[in-house]
């Protein structure tokens, strides 16, 4: 079976809703972290790690807008705003510091230009728990992450606006 990640809001490449979208830095978007759902982890999967993650920021290095680590390995699906405030995340897990500052789902909020990805990972992890301060950055999940990987999906949106 292949690991797959989908969201009820929007397909592989297409545009990001406006609820998805960052309220401040010019826009007025909702700001609301997207249901998400998963299938298919790889045998021997004990926790999950779901990130959200901009490439095409003008930083340098990118820009990290949503980190949840430690979900449980029972746990297939984020319902709409598990990153917002707006509804639960599973028992256990919880979010790291994202670019925005905060420890909680930033929506897009591209500079005016070309559409940036949106790629939204579900990591499947060999290991219950990631042991991490609640100020790690995403370069520094990804460090632990990629440590006690056992595979990947990834769902991937664009939004941007123009000049």
């Amino acid at each position: 079976m292949t690991f797959t990640l989908t969201s009820r809001a929007f397909t592989e490449g297409g545009r990001l809703p406006d609820a998805q979208v960052f309220d401040g830095m010019g826009y007025r978007g909702g700001n609301i972290s997207p249901p998400l759902a998963w299938s298919g982890a790889p045998v021997g999967t004990r926790s999950f790690v779901v990130t959200l993650y901009d490439p095409d920021a003008p930083t340098g290095s990118g820009w990290w807008h949503w980190v949840v680590v430690n979900i449980p390995a029972t746990v297939t699906s984020l319902p709409a705003g598990a990153g917002s405030g707006d509804a639960d995340l599973p028992e256990g897990a919880s979010m790291t510091r994202t670019d925005f500052g905060g420890n909680a789902y930033g929506g897009a909020a591209p500079p005016p230009g070309p559409a940036h990805r949106y790629i939204f990972t579900v990591h499947a992890l060999d290991t219950e728990t990631l042991t991490l301060p609640s100020d790690a950055s995403g370069a520094m999940v990804g460090f632990f992450v990629h440590s006690h990987s056992l595979g990947s999906a990834s769902l991937t949106a664009v939004f941007g606006k123009d000049g």
